[in-house]
């Protein structure tokens, strides 16, 4: 699966940069709403402000969007660098009206959690760190260095000290938990994001797999009668032209080569025709196809199918998708990883369900981490450090693409360790690993079976 590793976006990368028309565009309506703050203090509540200033501060976020629209293209993408400059200076124009406005007296102060709210996502956490201690230093300065808040009749407007001081408090902790929590949100729906585009990966790249094991097979099948004939041919005519040194040994080079293509064909693929009939196989040789390429690992792989309590006796047939096996085989691949000599996958079904249960008799799941498999980019199943596989970090992304693929199609996954699953037979205490039960209802994964069921009819052909 490791092939299949997104690489983790950086903050300076290209596609985390973010569009200048989109920080002009809210920086006007910063604009738009200081202004009309502005106009409300003085005629609404007629206080005695300076106006002059402060629309000196207004006018320079108006000449720097105004510079930004003329002098740089709509599509122009901000560096990290860039933006966290752009941010800073909002930040600093905020101050400064907080200033000429009566500091942190003044209700707006809030506001200034806005800069670090939204660069946190966007940015690095060097830089949102930065930009929140930068934010956290102008509301200290605020406490006291400010222009008092007046009204026309020369009353001081201010709040009393402990409100202040719980207004710097507040404004703090909103800096910091509202900064770390829009971080933390948006680097997990990167992860999600980024697992679920390598999901779609690994069953793309299965799906060619098979149509491609389709397209060799009906090669193999539609090549056999006119190679057989090309044999038959080339050995009549070795017969017939014995007395000719030249031409029969072009004869009979002709049939060794038949036989050559013959065998190359056999070799890619399984002999047979890719028709209807090979999409769904009894749910015995889709379980061990889907492990055949950890059979030869070193461990031994033991398997059991049989039916359930109450269920019938003919073992059902399930649909060769591709979802299915790249799932199973990812299930299958951290068994063997993880176990010390053996590993049990075993099948049962009933009536109204089929069970793969896949088991090691490895260390098993962290207890503390077994509500939180199958998330992505988790790391090592032990926090010991394995010196035979140092490169290995499983449980993470092969485990969610195994839970995904297998939850599209239809299943439910549980996750236990062998000693606390409770549902182990007395003869099987050598399975104390890690268990994980795959259940899907019968009707979802099994081929149509019973008096309803259709001819297959002709074989479609593999398009691209």
């Amino acid at each position: 699966m490791t092939e299949l590793s997104p690489v983790p976006a950086r903050a300076d990368d290209g596609d985390t940069w973010i569009r200048l028309r989109t920080l002009v565009l809210l920086r006007w309506w910063a604009i738009l709403g200081q202004v009309s703050a502005l106009v409300v203090a003085q005629r609404l509540y007629d206080l005695d402000l300076e106006l002059g200033l402060c629309y000196l501060a207004i006018g320079a976020s108006v000449i720097s969007n105004v510079v930004a629209g003329f002098v740089f293209p709509e599509n122009r993408r901000l560096s990290e660098r860039e933006t966290r400059l752009v941010v800073l200076f909002d930040m600093l124009q905020l101050g400064l009206l907080l200033y000429l406005t009566g500091g942190l007296n003044n209700p707006f102060s809030i506001l200034i959690v806005g800069p670090v709210t939204v660069s946190a996502p966007a940015l690095s956490p060097r830089s949102t760190v930065f930009l929140g201690a930068m934010s956290i230093a102008i509301v200290t300065l605020l406490i006291f260095f400010h222009l008092p808040l007046r009204t026309a009749g020369g009353e001081i407007l201010h709040v009393p000290q402990i409100f202040l001081y719980g207004t710097w408090v507040a404004i703090v902790i909103a800096v910091v938990f509202l900064g770390v929590y829009s971080r933390w949100i948006v680097t997990e729906m990167r992860a999600m994001s980024e697992a679920l585009q390598a999901t779609q990966m690994a069953l793309a790249r299965e799906q060619k797999l098979t149509d491609l094991g389709g397209v060799v097979a009906a090669a193999a099948h539609e090549l056999g009668t006119p190679l057989a004939t090309i044999k038959l041919t080339s050995a009549e005519l070795a017969e017939e032209l014995a007395g000719d040194d030249d031409l029969h040994a072009d004869a009979v080079l002709i049939n060794q080569q038949a036989d050559r293509c013959r065998d190359i064909l056999r070799s890619m693929g399984r002999a047979g025709k890719d028709d209807l009939h090979l999409r769904t196989a009894p749910l015995s040789a889709v379980i061990e196809e889907a492990a055949e390429p950890h059979v030869d690992r070193g461990k031994t792989i033991h398997f059991d199918h049989a039916p359930g309590p109450g269920g019938p006796l003919e073992q059902p047939g399930i649909g060769r998708r591709p979802e299915i096996i790249h799932g199973l085989r990812n299930l299958v691949q951290n068994a063997v990883d993880f176990a010390r000599g053996h590993v049990w996958v075993e099948s049962r079904w009933s009536e109204d369900s089929i069970t793969v249960r896949i088991m090691d008799d490895g260390r098993g799941f962290p207890p503390h981490l077994l509500g939180r498999i199958g998330d992505p980019l988790m790391r090592r199943r032990g926090r010991a450090f394995d010196p035979r596989r140092p490169e290995y970090e499983g449980m993470g992304l092969g485990l969610f693409i195994a839970k995904t693929l297998l939850e599209r199609s239809g299943a439910e996954l549980s996750f236990a360790n062998g000693h606390d699953a409770g549902r182990l037979a007395p003869g099987q205490t050598a399975r104390t690993g890690a268990v994980v039960e795959v259940t899907w209802p019968r009707a979802r994964i099994v081929a149509g079976n019973g008096p309803d069921r259709r001819a297959l009819g002709k074989n479609p052909p593999i398009r691209a």
